[in-house]
């Protein structure tokens, strides 16, 4: 693999096959209320749903393959709730039998992306549909939805919503529509929207809002994500 970043849809609804090779450098991973496997020089691990940006430092460190479950997808695959993996990376062994990890990690030997994906597929298989509750929930919000009228109309209490939402996505419904929030100012300033529009049509109060909530969730200005 040459030092780029590629993914595509992968061959199972809601999941993202990428890459990335060697000498990729420092990088910023945003919160976003995803959970990836990861294979990297034959070790596999999962990374848990950010709720803060992960700055990874991957010069010269080899090459990278993984899956990318959105939508609750990795904890119905996994077979972990995304809340016991939050902020952290976690060694698949230390989840899995020894037995399963080393079998998957022989396979990924020759073809690490072929081998992710050929396990997803099999694992949907096996697994059956997906709940479609944290698609739907993750829709609303990703639409602007206030979460009070997201929970009214879910027909669970707020109890209940917190520990579907904390389950699927690692987090809480507040905490989830921030996240997502972030990502919908993030395309729209990629897009080149002046900043104040931004704001306005992302959901912030205002744009001293935006920059203070960009900041707390990427660590640094939006401009500056922007020139990364």
């Amino acid at each position: 693999m040459d030092g780029r970043y590629r993914e595509r849809a992968a061959r199972v609804p809601a999941v993202t096959l990428w890459t990335r090779g060697q000498s990729a450098g420092r990088y910023r991973v945003l919160p976003d209320g995803c959970m990836d496997l990861i294979w990297h020089e034959g070790r596999l691990l999962v990374a848990g749903p950010d709720t803060v940006a992960h700055v990874a430092d991957e010069r010269a460190a080899g090459s990278y393959a993984g899956l990318r479950f959105a939508a609750g997808t990795g904890p119905l695959l996994l077979g972990v709730p995304a809340a016991e993996l939050r902020d952290q990376r976690v060694p698949l062994e230390a989840l899995w039998p020894a037995a399963a990890v080393r079998r998957l990690a022989e396979r990924a030997a020759d073809d690490p992306a072929g081998a992710l994906e050929a396990w997803a597929v099999a694992r949907a298989r096996a697994t059956g549909p997906a709940d479609p509750f944290p698609a739907g929930l993750a829709r609303a919000l990703s639409a602007g939805h206030p979460v009070a009228s997201v929970a009214a109309g879910s027909g669970l209490g707020e109890r209940q919503l917190r520990r579907r939402c904390e389950a699927a996505f690692g987090y809480g419904p507040k905490t989830l529509a921030r996240v997502l929030r972030l990502q919908r100012a993030l395309a729209l300033a990629r897009r080149g929207v002046p900043f104040a529009t931004v704001a306005v049509t992302a959901g912030y109060a205002d744009q001293p809002h935006l920059a203070r909530d960009v900041r707390s969730l990427a660590g640094v200005p939006l401009s500056e994500l922007l020139d990364g």
